[in-house]
C-alpha cells in the first residue's frame, strides 16, 4: 500500500494488510469476502461505526444531542448499531421514519425534515410523536389536517442564515438562494416562529439551521451561529421566544483521498460550542441545547465499496480503462458531485504501482466513472478492488439504472461477517411491476 499513512486515513479503522498480503477490515479479508458475497458489495466495519459515534457523543457531552443523518445510509441493521450507542436519529421522509421505528427507535428520539413534506410525512410524524422540523409555509396546514384539536406537535422551525461554505455547489444549503430553510435576511425565519407561536397544533422547541456538507473549513459554522443568535435575540425581543434548542446541522466532512484533511468530530462539535456558548453571553441570552447531525462523519469512513475486475482497454499514448462490475448504478456521486475517490487492490494493497488507470463501471453511460488516474500494481481480471470512504450516500442513492440489481452489504467485527441486505435479484426488479 504505497503511503501508508496517507491512505489509512480513508479507510476503516480495522484496515490492515494480513498474513496473506491481502487487505482486511475488521478482521476479515475483503478478497475472501468478495468470493463468499460476490461485488458489488459494500462492507461496514462496526468498530469504525462505534469509534465515530463515540467521538461525537463524548464530546458533546451534556450540552446537547447528536442524530444521526439517516439518509446517509438507512439499513435498519445500521440505525439499530447507531442507535445503541445513544445517538438520536433525522430522518428526511415517512420512508426513513418507516425505517427507524422497525430499527426500534421510539419518536422522541426522531426528528423529520423536508423541504416539501406530504401530508403522509406529517401524518407520519405525529403518528410517531417524532419533532417536526418546519421547513415551509405550508405545513401549518397540513399540521391542522394531522394534529387533533387540542393537542400539539414539537417543532423546531428551519432557518437558513445565508452562509455558503467553501463546498460543491450542490451540497450548500444553506445560503439565501436554496431551496431549505425560512431565510433570515429576508425576513422569512420571524414571520415563520411567529407563525409558529401563534399555532394551535405546534409546541415550538427550538430552531434549526444547515449550511452545507463535505464541510472542512469550519468558521461557515461559526458565521452561522453568529447570525441565528443575532435572530434570537430579535425573536426574544419582539416576541418573548426563546429557543430549548438550536440544531446546527451536520456536514462536516470526511477523507475520501489521501490528501483530505478533514477536522475531528472533537473539533467540530467543540467550535460549534464554543461559538454557541460564548456568543450567547455576549448577548445576555440563555444558552439552548445544542443538536448536531453528522451522518457522512459517522458512515462514510465505515465503508468500502468491494468490486472485481473486468475488461481492460488499453489506449496507447491515450488511457487504460478498467471496468468493473458496478459504477453509477451504486455510486453516482463521481457523476453527481465531481466526487473523488482512493481505489486500493485488495489482493495486494502494498504491491508497486505502475501507470495511472481510470475505473470505469459497467452502466451504458460514458459518464460512468469512478475513479480516474487511479495509480495501482497491473491489474487482470478477476482482481478485487477497494474503493474506501463509500458508507455514506452510495448506496442510499443507488438504483437500478439498466436493470442491475443493487448491491449486498455486510457488517464485520472482530473477524465475523454478517449479512445485514441480501442482493437484489432480477425479480426484485418486477416487484412493483403489474403484469
Amino acid at each position: 500500500m504505497t503511503d501508508a499513512g496517507a491512505l489509512a486515513r480513508v479507510l476503516p479503522a480495522t484496515a490492515r494488510v494480513n498474513g496473506r498480503g491481502h487487505l482486511e477490515v475488521g478482521g476479515c479479508d475483503l478478497v475472501e469476502l468478495a468470493r463468499t458475497y460476490g461485488t458489488p458489495l459494500y462492507v461496514y466495519d462496526e468498530a469504525t461505526v462505534r469509534a465515530r459515534c463515540r467521538a461525537f457523543t463524548s464530546a458533546m457531552g451534556d450540552r446537547g444531542e447528536v442524530l444521526y443523518s439517516a439518509k446517509a445510509f438507512a439499513s435498519p441493521a445500521f440505525l439499530r448499531l447507531v442507535a445503541s450507542e445513544g445517538l438520536g436519529l433525522d430522518v428526511v421522509s415517512a420512508g426513513e421514519l418507516h425505517l427507524a421505528r422497525v430499527a426500534g427507535y421510539a419518536g422522541d428520539r426522531l426528528h423529520l425534515l423536508g423541504n416539501n413534506k406530504a401530508l403522509e410525512d406529517v401524518a407520519a410524524a405525529w403518528e410517531a410523536r417524532a419533532t417536526l422540523v418546519i421547513d415551509g409555509f405550508h405545513e401549518f396546514d397540513l399540521l391542522r389536517r394531522v394534529v387533533p384539536a387540542g393537542h400539539r406537535i414539537r417543532c423546531q422551525v428551519r432557518v437558513s442564515p445565508g452562509v455558503r461554505p467553501r463546498t460543491h455547489d450542490f451540497i450548500a444549503t444553506g445560503q439565501l438562494d436554496s431551496k431549505f430553510g425560512f431565510s433570515i435576511e429576508a425576513g422569512a425565519a420571524r414571520a415563520a416562529v411567529e407563525r409558529a407561536l401563534g399555532h394551535d397544533r405546534v409546541e415550538l422547541v427550538g430552531l434549526h439551521s444547515h449550511i452545507g456538507s463535505q464541510i472542512f473549513e469550519l468558521a461557515g459554522y461559526v458565521a452561522a451561529m453568529e447570525i441565528l443568535l443575532d435572530l434570537m435575540v430579535e425573536l426574544r425581543r419582539d416576541l418573548g421566544f426563546e429557543p430549548e434548542r438550536l440544531s446546527a446541522g451536520g456536514g462536516l466532512g470526511i477523507a475520501y483521498t489521501r490528501d483530505d484533511a478533514p477536522p475531528s468530530p472533537e473539533r467540530f462539535v467543540e467550535t460549534l460550542w464554543g461559538a454557541l456558548e460564548g456568543g450567547a453571553a455576549r448577548r445576555g441570552l440563555r444558552v439552548p441545547r445544542l443538536l448536531v447531525e453528522p451522518g457522512r462523519a459517522i458512515a462514510g469512513p465505515a465503508g468500502v465499496a468491494l468490486y472485481t475486475v473486468g475488461a481492460i482497454k488499453e489506449i496507447a499514448g491515450v488511457r487504460t480503462y478498467v471496468a468493473v462490475d458496478g459504477g453509477m448504478g451504486d455510486n453516482i456521486r463521481p457523476k453527481l458531485y465531481a466526487a473523488r475517490y482512493e481505489a486500493i487492490l485488495a489482493s495486494d494493497p502494498e504491491g508497486e504501482v505502475g501507470g495511472p488507470v481510470t475505473i470505469v463501471g459497467k452502466y451504458c453511460e460514458s459518464t460512468d466513472v469512478l475513479v480516474v488516474d487511479a495509480r495501482l500494481p497491473r491489474l487482470r481480471p478477476g482482481d478485487v478492488i477497494c474503493l474506501p470512504g463509500a458508507g455514506a450516500y452510495c448506496l442510499a442513492m443507488a438504483s437500478n439504472y439498466n436493470g442491475m440489481p443493487r448491491p449486498a452489504v455486510v457488517m464485520v467485527n472482530e473477524g465475523r461477517a454478517r449479512l445485514i441486505r441480501r442482493r437484489e435479484t432480477v425479480q426484485d426488479l418486477l416487484a412493483t411491476e403489474v403484469l
